[in-house]
């Protein structure tokens, strides 16, 4: 379960949560939520490129926020309310959706027993 970082820049979280290394569970000890990136557009049928999805939606927002952005019914700030990190982009063998599915399906397994939540962010929707 390689994180791959960003070939150029740096390495954005979703909204500035702390990373985390999956491979290092004392990196998300604790954690309610860990976020991961499963850049996959192996299942496309037409058009490619579904695969740069994690990394556009971190670099949406990239930078930490000092506001608070509670949820409008209740009233919660999910990003205070909850420990939250983000162990990054998986390597996905490229070409090979079904080693794809295999490394997602052992990542969120690994979050699952660590206590968290995991949120996966893709990717095409072979994943969904």
């Amino acid at each position: 379960m390689t994180n791959i970082g960003n070939m150029y820049g740096p390495n954005f979280t979703f909204l500035g949560v702390p990373a985390c290394d999956l491979e290092r569970p004392e990196t998300y000890k604790g954690a309610d939520v860990v976020i991961v990136g499963a850049p996959i557009d192996s299942g496309t049928s037409h058009r490619s490129g579904a695969k740069f999805g994690p990394q556009a939606i971190r670099m949406g927002d990239y930078l930490p926020h000092d506001g608070e952005r509670p949820h409008l019914t209740l009233r919660i700030d999910g990003l205070k309310a909850l420990k939250v990190f983000d162990a990054g982009d998986l390597f996905m063998p490229p070409g090979n959706l079904e080693e794809s599915l295999k490394v997602l399906k052992a990542a969120t397994e690994k979050i699952s027993r660590a206590g968290a939540i995991a949120v996966v962010l893709g990717g095409d929707h072979s994943i969904a």
